[in-house]
């Protein structure tokens, strides 16, 4: 292929991801079916069967599903570099996005015409992570077997165990029918509440800010939601940000468009500034970019092996455990009052009985009703 039809095709990749990203609101299915309706059937770029290869392949990995299918079909259409174009494209308005809200939150969070409304987008937001559980608990507890290895998941996260040792617990049991021997190392509370507390947060580096998000990006399987127990873990339960922070960050996740893990950038401002929100951003979305492009030659075969699909299995159904859990414990901690019962249950309403659900719509109405009730 000559290099001004390389650079074409680059150009047509980031056309198509940036507005992906820009309108990308709902989710990562709602980005797939974006993806499907944009690549096969208007530009044909692939057939329906390689896309759907593709859509199993990034289950098989750790990262973004939706993220990772922008590299795929960047890779498949122009190589290493439309991977690379694919990526930034629809990462970029989710970071931007984020960045502004961030440091409006740094500059205004703490007046009263702020706060009310991101009191009602931290109660929202958990009835969206409580659906998702259910959503995703439908298709990873296929029998009874994972379904025990799920509630086996949601026992030790209530112990405290730490997330990335049940992940990797349910996926060693799932692969080997095998029988827990050893008890859980590291324990905490079930429930946190640092900002009840006084005394001061602990301030973290920006190389650890960095090493955080990275091993956090190179582990995460399942929902990106599975990111905020992930983040309890490393950041709330040490002391470098406060629950409140963290739900806040959940928030400002939902509410923008394109990868929930933008996120990091939101944390990454908060606890390190412009710089902090850089190497967070970076070091979270890195490990999708090397991984795609050195995996994806073994793709067809890791789909094929039977041992590989059997840990997938219990990851999945630990990664649901999570979900739920972290569901649960945001509920404890955040609806302390008739007002937050209310957009709780206006939330659950509208999400477990309506058809039609719309995430942005849900949480202009949490930050509307916060706002009427707080303010």
């Amino acid at each position: 292929m000559s290099s001004s039809a390389t650079l074409n095709r680059l150009k047509e990749i980031g056309a198509l991801f940036l507005r992906i990203g820009v309108f990308g609101f709902g989710g990562p299915a709602a980005h797939i079916a974006f993806m499907q309706l944009e690549i096969v059937e208007k530009r044909k770029w692939m057939d329906a069967d390689h896309f759907m290869d593709l859509i199993g392949a990034t289950s098989l990995i750790p990262g973004p599903n939706s993220t990772e299918m922008t590299m795929h079909c960047g890779f498949h259409r122009a190589g290493p570099k439309g991977l690379i174009t694919a990526g930034l494209a629809f990462i970029l308005p989710a970071v931007l996005l984020t960045a502004f809200i961030a440091w409006m939150y740094e500059v205004y969070g703490s007046l009263p015409a702020v706060r009310p409304i991101l009191q009602g987008l931290q109660t929202i937001v958990i009835p969206l992570i409580l659906f998702a559980g259910l959503k995703l608990g439908k298709k990873a507890l296929a029998h009874l077997t994972l379904t025990a290895l799920a509630l086996l998941s949601l026992l030790l996260f209530i112990m405290g165990v730490a997330p990335i040792y049940i992940l990797l617990l349910a996926g060693a049991l799932s692969w080997s029918g095998g029988q827990i021997g050893q008890r859980p190392k590291r324990l905490k509370s079930l429930f946190f509440f640092p900002f009840l507390s006084t005394e001061p947060l602990e301030t973290i580096g920006k190389t650890k800010l960095f090493l955080v998000f990275l091993k956090i990006g190179a582990i995460l399987y399942g929902s990106g939601y599975v990111l905020f127990a992930f983040l309890d873990d490393a950041l709330v339960d040490p002391g470098y940000m406060s629950a409140e922070q963290l739900l806040d960050a959940v928030a400002v996740g939902q509410l923008t468009p394109g990868p929930v893990l933008s996120t990091a950038t939101f944390i990454g401002w908060q606890l390190g500034g412009g710089w902090g929100a850089v190497l967070a951003t970076l070091g979270i979305f890195l490990p999708s970019f090397i991984l795609v492009y050195f995996l994806t030659p073994m793709l067809p075969r890791l789909q094929n092996n039977t041992h590989f699909r059997a840990v997938l299995n219990g990851v999945n159904a630990a990664a649901v455990a999570l979900i739920v859990g972290v569901g649960v414990q945001m509920t404890v901690e955040v609806v302390v009052n008739w007002r937050g019962l209310l957009i709780l249950s206006v939330g659950m309403v509208y999400l477990f009985g309506l058809k039609g659900k719309n995430a942005v719509a849900l949480l202009f109405a949490g930050g509307c009703l916060g706002y009427l009730l707080y303010a």
